[in-house]
């Protein structure tokens, strides 16, 4: 019962569990008999699937709440629950494609079809023991090739216009990002070179740009979005039949290509409810309110013809409607990141090239930086630097260290940033190509359990050792979590070379290294590679360890770039270990971590920051924020949604609240609606979430709503 990367195992007579290896994600599925599941063929299954097996049952039930579109054997939706709407249907041949799951889970049968929920499951059912079929397909996905380019912009141009050839669709619905593919990867060699069976799609786009390789670089997830064909010009615009959009028109080239592609994609995503996936989008009722568009009609249409459409309609008009952008990524245009592109491009970010690596962008200490490290003396008089003091009452135990080059990138609208380039940016993640390329070459694991290493090198901080049970308090993953303290050097690289998902260390860095028992270990001298995947290292300035870690192998981690008092950084440590326990990405957890508190701008995040530690319970991360309403007996709320590994820009989400029948796009803010507390109490049972207050962040399961009311 193997597939490619998916596998079913049977974890009872009546449970079956489905596990991704290379996503370590996993699910399971009860039957409501006892059965023996066959490995049956995927033929079963209009979409492709990695792995398949068919078993005979009455029913299956599923863990949780879940949305179920039903479609017949022509592939036509027939009925679809998206909020707890019971489905009956009579005998049919049906798949049913299950939303929210952390793998592509589809359910074939041929049967009378029945779909019902209880307080936190969701049961399908046949009127007899029927013959049915689960197939499984990994979000995972791998480049098809490498393209090889120079440096020469005419050159780039051609390799960027390749990235478009992952799309799986040039419809609407490539705005779905399981419907978009990873782009080929790209390398700078001596000329330029395309592996056979990579074709850009014919959809009559152009990019017309100047012979500047920022310019490229900027212009890529739009080349890659659009399928555009990518050439030089003196005019920066997109060309269709019989249409031309200026990028430069009223605004610089950077902003009009990230207007474009908001544009676009937040148009497609509207324009895709009219055909395969028909749902009630609440973005669509206030487009249709405001815009003169026509969706029905747009959907059949050519795609240059939609994106002509769309581009039509003045971005002023449309830009009061767009959702939140998840990501901004600073670049540096230089051969090195050439190979960060495709992996741009799939996250969908928007791309901006600082112009120079002057003293202003980048140096040991700008006015800002000094005003930040000034701003980081220890509130407690304790600091997890080095052991030596001074004659102040507010004894730091850091030792002196020479200038950390600062980056101080352009503030950003977007949810996320990140910085591509030398130095360590405040305020952002710093990402290389070599931890996302890592991400491609992740290898396949037997493990089910997500394991959980914690490291306390420090008695003096043993209060934030309680971390330990903070990860784990999921019911439908496994975690194993070990705790340590008071490590040698030895030891401590014996943790380093044992496999686990996440190391939390607790204790001192400075100069030397890691403290610990017998002295400091520093990661930089290590000649092993380590198998921790990632991590966070809450001590005084630890991106240096950090940033060695990754070099010998880890895929991402937290770090501090100052000093950082004690009682912050176990404040700041536990809030950490919860979001990325929900299945928060590195990225989105210090972007709320950061808002939750001060000290949270002396951390980033170095590598990968769209990994994530586990799968998100629901899918699509949602994050309230409540408010007093002015009837008694209710609550002002508005949802934050954050986008998860599994679920990646232009997924849907809906929140679980009665009458709510509208799906939102998994980025950005709902509106705000006053809700009875019973029912908002109900939707915080679901799962233990992160919830604004005006007291700050709180966590659903310690919250009493009486005292917000």
């Amino acid at each position: 019962m193997v597939g490619v990367t998916v596998r079913f195992e049977q974890v009872s007579a009546t449970r079956l569990r489905v596990v991704d290896d290379i996503e370590h994600t996993s699910f399971e599925v009860g039957t409501f008999e006892e059965t023996r599941p066959e490995t049956t063929a995927g033929e079963r299954f209009r979409l492709p699937v990695d792995a398949a097996v068919g078993v005979e049952t009455s029913g299956l039930q599923l863990p949780k709440l879940m949305g179920v579109v039903v479609r017949n054997g022509d592939g036509e939706t027939v009925a679809q629950s998206s909020n707890r709407e019971p489905v009956v249907l009579p005998r049919g041949r049906y798949t049913l494609e299950v939303n929210t799951a952390p793998m592509k889970l589809y359910i074939a049968v041929d049967a009378p079809l029945r779909v019902t929920y209880g307080t936190g499951s969701t049961d399908i059912r046949f009127d007899r023991s029927a013959a049915v079929a689960l197939g499984a397909r990994s979000f995972h996905e791998q480049p098809a090739g490498t393209v090889t380019t120079t440096m020469e912009p005419e050159t780039l141009m051609r390799a960027v216009a390749t990235l478009g050839s992952s799309l799986q669709t040039i419809s609407p619905e490539r705005s779905f990002p399981t419907l978009r593919g990873h782009p080929p990867l790209l390398r700078v060699g001596d000329e330029f070179d395309v592996p056979d069976g990579i074709e850009r799609p014919d959809t009559e786009l152009t990019l017309v740009l100047p012979r500047d390789p920022a310019a490229v670089f900027a212009a890529t997830p739009v080349a890659y979005y659009l399928g555009a064909d990518v050439v030089p010009g003196e005019t920066p615009r997109l060309d269709g039949p019989g249409w031309s959009h200026q990028l430069t028109a009223d605004t610089d080239l950077e902003t009009g290509l990230a207007r474009t592609l908001r544009q676009t994609f937040f148009l497609d995503c509207l324009t895709r409810t009219e055909g395969y996936y028909p749902v009630d989008l609440h973005e669509r009722e206030a487009v249709e309110a405001t815009l003169p568009l026509d969706f029905g009609d747009l959907y059949g249409r050519p795609m240059a013809d939609q994106v002509g459409a769309y581009l039509d309609v003045p971005f002023a008009d449309v830009e009061p409607l767009l959702p939140e952008w998840n990501l901004t990524t600073d670049v540096w245009p230089t051969a090195d990141n050439v190979e960060m592109l495709p992996f741009l491009a799939k996250d969908l970010s928007l791309v901006r090239c600082p112009s120079e690596r002057s003293s202003d962008s980048l140096r040991a200490e700008p006015k800002a930086v000094s005003d930040f490290f000034r701003a980081a003396v220890p509130e407690d008089g304790l600091a997890r630097g080095g052991t030596s003091s001074d004659d102040s009452s507010e004894a730091s135990r850091g030792t002196e260290r020479p200038p950390v080059d600062i980056v101080t990138p352009e503030p950003t609208e977007t949810v996320e940033h990140a910085w591509v380039g030398d130095g360590y940016p405040l305020g952002a993640s710093k990402s290389t190509p070599e931890s996302y390329r890592r991400r491609l070459d992740r290898e396949a694991t037997d493990r089910t359990s997500i394991e959980i290493t914690v490291v306390c090198n420090d008695p003096q901080m043993r209060d934030e050792d309680v971390v330990a049970d903070l990860y784990g308090c999921r019911e439908l993953l496994d975690f194993e979590v070990e705790v340590h303290y008071d490590l040698t050097r030895d030891q401590l690289v014996q943790v380093l070379e044992t496999p686990t998902n996440f190391l939390h260390y607790i204790g001192h860095v400075d100069e030397r290294g890691l403290q610990c028992a017998d002295g400091y270990l520093d990661v930089t001298t290590l000649e092993c590679d380590v198998a921790v995947d990632s991590f966070l290292l809450n001590a005084c300035q630890s991106h240096e360890q950090g940033e060695a870690l990754l070099d010998r192998g880890s895929y991402a981690g937290v770090v501090t770039l100052s000093d950082v008092a004690n009682a912050s950084a176990t404040a700041f440590g536990q809030t950490i270990a919860r979001l990325l326990n929900c299945g928060f990405t590195f990225r989105s957890a210090l972007s709320v971590a950061q808002e939750a508190h001060v000290v949270g701008y002396r951390y980033t995040v170095l590598g990968d920051g769209g990994m994530s530690l586990c799968q998100a319970e629901s899918g699509v991360l949602v994050v309230p924020t409540v408010e007093p309403c002015s009837e008694d007996g209710y609550l002002s709320v508005q949802f934050d949604f954050f986008p998860s590994r599994q679920h990646e820009v232009g997924s849907l989400v809906i929140p679980y609240l009665p009458n709510q029948s509208k799906y939102y796009l998994a980025t950005g803010k709902s509106e705000r609606k006053c809700l009875r507390l019973s029912d908002f109490r109900e939707f915080l049972e679901l799962e233990t979430t992160p919830v604004w207050t005006s007291s700050g962040l709180r966590w659903s399961s310690e919250l009493e709503l009486s005292e917000l009311d």
